[in-house]
């Protein structure tokens, strides 16, 4: 029993991190790279699906993706996808290859990206003090039931604890160094 709440807060802990991972990849840092398109979706006979499954993406170079639909009757829907996304991006559309130019980042478009990145960090921890939170009450439980000795709790607790400090470390390692390519022109 106590086993599984350990497994469930260090699997839980790690779905945390890796979604934070998976929203850091959504902020661009000035270079294209096919992985900014990830959560973009496309009509594609009526079902919404990731604009990977449609097109192929590349880097023509370091400042445009260049998009190249599997069927030319698709071209007009991923423009429109990639319009309403919230990447504030215009593509060009030359032929049946579609160009999306990523402009250089401003100073003030930097810090603005470093202040959702610092909030995006905050929320993963908030996250992961909750999951021990919700484990530590599980272990106060048990101890009110008699299941498990004070020392147990406190132990328990404190494992808790260690667990969650190194998931916090980590996280703060992620931002720290997503916020450092943010910050290099």
């Amino acid at each position: 029993m106590i086993e599984d709440i350990k497994k469930d807060a260090k699997s839980r802990m790690r779905k945390t991190m890796d979604s934070l991972k998976q929203e850091l990849t959504k902020l661009r840092t000035g270079r294209a790279h096919p992985s900014l398109l990830d959560h973009v979706h496309v009509d594609y006979y009526g079902a919404d699906v990731p604009i990977s499954q449609v097109a192929k993406i590349s880097a023509s170079d370091p400042r445009t993706l260049a998009i190249t639909p599997w069927e030319k009757p698709m071209v007009p829907k991923i423009e429109k996808a990639l319009m309403a996304s919230d990447l504030g991006l215009t593509p060009s559309t030359s032929g049946d290859i579609i160009r999306l130019p990523l402009p250089p980042l401003s100073e003030e478009r930097r810090r603005e990206l470093v202040r959702v990145l610092r909030h995006e960090g905050e929320n993963a921890r908030v996250a992961v003090r909750n999951i021990r939170r919700d484990a530590n009450s599980n272990y106060k439980d048990w101890h009110k039931e008699k299941e498990i000795s004070e020392d147990e709790l406190r132990q328990l607790e404190d494992e808790m604890q260690k667990l969650t400090d190194r998931a916090v470390t980590h996280i703060d390692e992620m931002v720290e160094v997503k916020e450092k390519e943010l910050m290099t022109v």
